[in-house]
């Protein structure tokens, strides 16, 4: 509809034509492209035999008094439209019977012929509506025209409300104690079977050898920094086996097992401040049995949580919050992986040796990256066999990171360049049990009050994560668990403590790339030739979650082959990760549009009914929490990090104000937890 109003505000609109046959009208509508410079002479009967053509075999009169003659060709330069009413109605054929007065002239070349179907279809909507008929009668001139089209849209797209935000089911349980964590159980028990006969298949297989590098990389890596910050008392070791462990428990018992647990930034920085806090309070020697005690009060916390069904509180979170939250986690990893890379060359600069070893990493990480995303990206091949371009695309990183790994020993710098450090690191501690009672009895009460925060941390991780996981856009059809695995979470962190183990949590990035591993996707078009990932299933299942810790508790048993394994190649799959996590977030896509040409605008639910203003406006209030919270976990002020949870929540109130400044309706298609039905139907005549 866009082209159109752009068509005719540019004096693209002939009134009472006179014309009597298609001939006539065909002439008219070239006659003016000519005249107005959009078509050169030499292309005028190119066009009229076209167009001509067309209609011999396929009459483009469509009914309620409208035709929309149509040619693309090559040979045209670019695309343009005309509306043409006639003096007097023409008997066209059209299927109604009713007699042709309004032409739709419309021509361009081969590359824009996509945007013909969205504005067929607007045309005939138009078109269909009685009021808007009338007024296109007697309009004047080209701004009556304008003005009725205008109040067409207003009518009727514009005006129709946003599809109400439905409560899931999951987070819709009674208020009684323990009413959720029985209706998840109930709802997930029944397809406990089937979660492991739908894992059975090649798909899985892929995505186990993926995913154990993408778990293995972030778990060693976060361990590391763990150890270095806490003199080693949690290192590499305890972050593998707790991964595992945990990992393991979680697939077996939860309710969604296609959610992966790990360390995440959020709990890294916790910890750290925590040992930092034990030395300031001289219980260094004591840090474990702090630890334990803070992660036994937030064990207990977090299954409260759930026993009370706060879970039921995420009905309040939206896509403003989900697409933050998620954004933030993918950037980390981005950022991870960026400023590994950068160190090198710091590390070389300091002493004073040649950037040779840290530019081969910097190979070896965008080649990782690059062949990852490029066999991804086969799946939409027209080459190959289908099954050979499913093969690729599902073995994709794992063929990537394989590939490097061999040229970095084919190179012979392999011995050179950081690997997986896991052997030294996994030595630094047994798994024996705690000593809760070492620690001085104050200390056994006032980690209540750090285990408040880890707790909403924890809540708040875990449940944006399953709302990420459950959206519909995903198509999981088994049902959702928020209050069970929170429970199952809670009881881990419980168990970690007690081992003194580093603490697991729902990890976005790594539960979404678990999620598109596991999927058939199909490629859409959008109106201007854009294409879109749409994923169609999803093989929910246990199997895969399973195989994948087991693997991870095996490398503790195989831990010198892993140690030929580059640090850069993995930082490759990071980078991997991190941008597909963001690919498909609206708010990422709505970023873009702040640099796009407001006429190449995509055509969806949100820019067809919201102004481009208030889009804008929208998007950087979303842009601004962002970086606020990238700030917060940056920022060198300790006390200012561990807060972090606090700013997240924060988020929901911040969304409530906007219906303070936005039209609510604005808000409703921008916030939109799914596109709206009739974005599905609107290709339909």
């Amino acid at each position: 509809m866009k082209r159109l109003i752009d068509a005719i505000s540019q004096g693209s609109c002939l009134l009472n034509v006179n014309a009597t046959t298609m001939d006539e009208i065909v002439s008219a509508g070239v006659d003016y492209l000519v005249q107005s410079g959009r078509l050169s002479e030499s292309q005028r009967q190119v066009v009229v035999d076209g167009i001509l053509q067309r209609e011999r075999q396929f009459p483009t009169a469509i009914g309620h008094a409208c035709a929309i003659p149509h040619f693309y060709d090559d040979r045209i330069s670019e695309q343009a439209l005309v509306f043409l009413r006639l003096k007097h109605a023409v008997n066209l054929g059209a299927p109604d019977g009713i007699a042709t007065r309004y032409v739709f002239f419309m021509v361009g070349p081969t590359t824009h012929a996509t945007e013909h179907l969205d504005t067929l279809s607007s045309v005939a909507r138009m078109m269909s509506d009685n009021v808007c008929h009338f007024e296109l009668t007697y309009s004047k001139n080209a701004q009556d025209v304008l003005d009725a089209i205008n109040r067409h849209l207003t009518r009727t797209v514009l005006a129709k409300p946003a599809k109400p935000r439905e409560v899931s089911e999951g987070l819709r349980s009674s208020p009684k104690p323990l009413a959720g964590v029985k209706a998840d159980v109930l709802r997930r028990l029944r397809h406990y079977k089937s979660d492991f006969v739908d894992g059975m298949r090649a798909k899985s297989i892929a995505s186990i050898v993926f995913m154990y590098f993408a778990c293995v990389a972030p778990a060693v890596t976060f361990g590391g920094l763990m150890g270095s910050e806490t003199d080693g008392v949690l290192g590499a070791g305890p972050m593998l086996l707790s991964t595992a462990v945990c990992g393991i428990l979680y697939a077996l018992f939860a309710g969604g097992p296609l959610i992966i647990l790990g360390g995440i930034g959020p709990l890294l920085i916790f910890t750290i401040i925590l040992y930092q806090l034990c030395q300031d309070f001289e219980l260094s020697e004591h840090f474990l049995g702090v630890y334990g005690w803070v992660g036994l009060w937030t064990s207990l916390l977090t299954m409260l949580l759930a026993i009370s069904n706060s879970s039921n509180l995420m009905r309040y979170f939206t896509r403003f919050t989900d697409e933050i939250f998620s954004a933030l986690m993918s950037m980390i990893f981005i950022y991870k992986a960026i400023e590994a890379l950068v160190a090198g060359f710091r590390s070389a600069s300091a002493a004073g040796l040649s950037n040779e070893k840290p530019l081969l990493a910097i190979v070896l990480a965008v080649g990782t990256f690059y062949i990852a995303m490029t066999l991804a990206g086969l799946r939409r091949s027209k080459y190959l066999f289908g099954w050979m371009r499913e093969f690729l695309a599902d073995f994709g990183p794992s063929i990537a990171l394989g590939t490097m790994v061999g040229v970095a020993w084919w190179l012979g710098s392999a011995a050179t360049l950081d690997t997986l450090e896991v052997s030294a690191a996994a030595s630094e501690r047994a798994g024996w049990v705690v000593d809760l009672w070492g620690v001085p009895n104050w200390v056994k009460f006032a980690a209540i009050g750090p285990a408040m925060l880890a707790a909403v941390l924890v809540y708040l991780s875990q449940n944006i994560t399953a709302r990420l996981v459950n959206s519909s856009e995903n198509k999981l059809v088994k049902g959702e668990s928020y209050h069970w695995d929170l429970m199952v979470v809670g009881a881990l962190i419980g168990m970690c403590s007690l081992f003194g183990w580093p603490w697991m949590v729902a990890a976005t990035v790594r539960s979404l790339a678990h999620v598109r591993a596991l999927s058939d996707t199909e490629e859409v078009v959008g109106t201007r030739g854009e294409t879109q990932e749409k994923i169609i299933h999803v093989h929910e299942n246990r199997v895969t979650g399973l195989f994948i810790h087991l693997l991870i508790g095996g490398s503790l048993l195989a831990l010198p082959l892993l140690e030929y394994v580059p640090m850069a190649a993995l930082y490759g799959i990071f980078l991997y990760m991190g941008f597909v996590s963001l690919r498909g977030i609206q708010f990422v896509e709505r970023l873009g549009l702040l640099l796009m040409d407001s006429s190449l605008y995509p055509t969806n639910h949100y820019t067809r009914r919201v102004p481009t203003r208030t889009i804008h406006w929208f998007t950087l209030i979303q842009f601004i929490c962002l970086a606020l919270l990238c700030v917060v976990n940056v920022f060198p002020s300790q006390p200012v990090r561990i807060l972090f949870p606090v700013f997240i929540a924060l988020l929901v109130p911040v969304r409530a104000i906007l219906s303070r400044c936005f039209d609510n309706e604005h808000l409703a298609f921008l916030d939109a937890d799914e596109a709206p039905d009739d974005e599905e139907l609107h290709w339909v005549l």
